[in-house]
């Protein structure tokens, strides 16, 4: 199966799209799609060029991605709230021929693309249909690049398989979803999580998907008490706003609630129980693995556990030294299997640094193991923080920090955010006789950088601790953190 051929899932008069009060049927979705592909076709795009998509959740967004994938093109989806400096460069990496937009992009002189509205693409007819692609056409071939924030400046490009994105949709399996749910699609389309899960996953089931462009939490209550919504894929901050205002009869449709993203805290499962009567499972994955490695199957869900090893999966966790931990021990999570991504893109350094001789992708993420086989993710071994469910890497905003006049050193590392899981804190030291004007500090990190990227909290620092090798020592500026904040 290739990733096209799940729009043929459903029965042609099911439900498959609600979208802005618009309900779209199977036979509509393929028409749909179909009208896409012809237009892309038309403009000459072929097997392997790239296609950027940056859009918010529209069912247009589903259309384009599934014309993509039929023409053997790949798709690149681009994060919406990033700055046009990083728009440009995954586009420029991308050597993406077109991109389809639901905004205009000023992406600057050095990247010249031609920009196409989404929401008015699929409206021209054509007489003749592209054709389609051969019946040798290599489910192995590139589907989408998803790229994640680099932790040296620049993102890198995740590539991933037509294979790769069936592969794990089929292991979302264990949330028993079937023709008659209808499951939200309130995250944004263009990240790896919601895509597999909550989109590729539905259709795959001939179920229902209904979308949402934004986030609003009034909105979305009203959404699954008007639509009989009963699977929600989502990340803590938004269950953690809806149990605040929403009604247990709100949710009386709901069968399943599904976080990732970032770690979810006890305290919001227990209030989500309690409200609602219904537990929360729990899963964990990166892009690189489309996205899933665990998944807590529906009915079987423990706090705290992110669940169990997906089927036609190999996971092992291991020590410093690259051997196996005992049970209940914490180690590095290495994954292997028809989920994991073909290699990042033009990067040969950083896929090779990605895997083991032996072909295991070292995920930097560290997880420990019951006797029951259910995993509890413990530490994350690089920087990373993750924020409402979005990936920051604190080295990418230093060096945009940096840039700033009169920056002499900075560091930016994860604290605590009730709403959003973690947030960005920057500390800083200013070049002698320095001064710091905050406000167009901050307008200057709006300009290069993804709103949500910007740090929380600033704070200025005489100097930086360092380590006995002059490296600066974030241990000890969030020891000192912690520390001024218990006072």
């Amino acid at each position: 199966m290739l990733v096209h051929d799940l729009i043929k899932c459903g029965r042609a008069e099911d439900t498959a799209i609600v979208d802005k009060g618009k309900t779209m049927t199977y036979a509509d979705f393929q028409q749909s799609v179909n009208r896409f592909r012809n237009r892309l076709y038309a403009l000459g795009i072929r097997e392997g060029d790239r296609v950027g998509i940056f859009s918010r959740n529209s069912a247009e967004f589903i259309f384009a991605y599934f014309a993509v994938a039929s023409l053997g093109a790949i798709n690149v989806p681009i994060n919406f709230q990033l700055s046009m400096p990083e728009t440009a460069f995954i586009l420029k990496n991308s050597e993406s021929k077109i991109v389809l937009t639901y905004t205009p992009l000023n992406l600057g002189d050095d990247v010249k693309i031609p920009q196409y509205d989404i929401a008015t693409f699929g409206e021209t007819d054509f007489e003749v249909d592209a054709p389609t692609l051969p019946a040798d056409f290599d489910e192995n071939s590139p589907c989408v690049i998803i790229y994640t924030s680099g932790t040296t400046g620049n993102p890198k490009g995740a590539v991933l398989s037509h294979k790769n994105l069936i592969h794990n949709t089929k292991q979302c399996s264990v949330f028993k979803c079937h023709r008659e749910c209808k499951v939200l699609c309130v995250l944004p389309m263009y990240h790896c999580f919601e895509w597999t899960c909550a989109v590729l996953h539905t259709f795959y089931c001939g179920a229902e998907a209904h979308v949402m462009a934004n986030f609003k939490p009034k909105d979305m209550i009203d959404m699954v008490r008007r639509e009989g919504i009963t699977d929600i894929i989502a990340v803590p901050s938004i269950l953690s706003l809806v149990t605040a205002l929403a009604k247990p009869e709100d949710f009386k449709t709901v069968r399943f609630a599904m976080s990732g993203g970032t770690t979810l805290p006890e305290k919001i499962i227990t209030n989500f129980k309690e409200k609602f009567n219904l537990p929360i499972a729990e899963g964990y994955g990166l892009s690189e693995t489309s996205p899933a490695v665990f998944l807590t199957t529906h009915g079987k869900e423990r706090v705290g556990s992110v669940g169990n090893i997906l089927p036609d999966e190999e996971v092992k966790l291991v020590d410093a030294e690259g051997n196996e931990v005992a049970v209940g021990e914490p180690g590095e999570v290495l994954v292997r299997g028809g989920n994991v991504m073909l290699g990042y893109w033009k990067n040969p350094e950083a896929t090779a640094a990605a895997f083991d001789k032996d072909g295991w992708l070292h995920t930097g993420d560290v997880a420990k193991c019951d006797a029951d086989g259910y995993y509890y993710i413990v530490d994350r071994i690089k920087e990373m923080i993750i924020s409402m469910g979005e990936n920051i890497y604190p080295r990418e905003v230093e060096e945009v920090i940096y840039k700033f006049e009169g920056i002499q050193d900075a560091a930016v590392i994860g604290v605590d955010d009730k709403l959003r899981g973690q947030a960005g804190a920057c500390f800083y030291v200013l070049k002698e006789g320095a001064t710091l004007d905050k406000q167009k500090f901050r307008k200057f990190l709006q300009e290069n950088l993804a709103l949500y990227k910007i740090p929380r909290e600033f704070r200025e620092l005489k100097e930086m601790p360092r380590t006995s090798t002059g490296k600066i020592s974030k241990k000890t500026i969030l020891a000192n953190y912690l520390a001024g904040k218990n006072k």
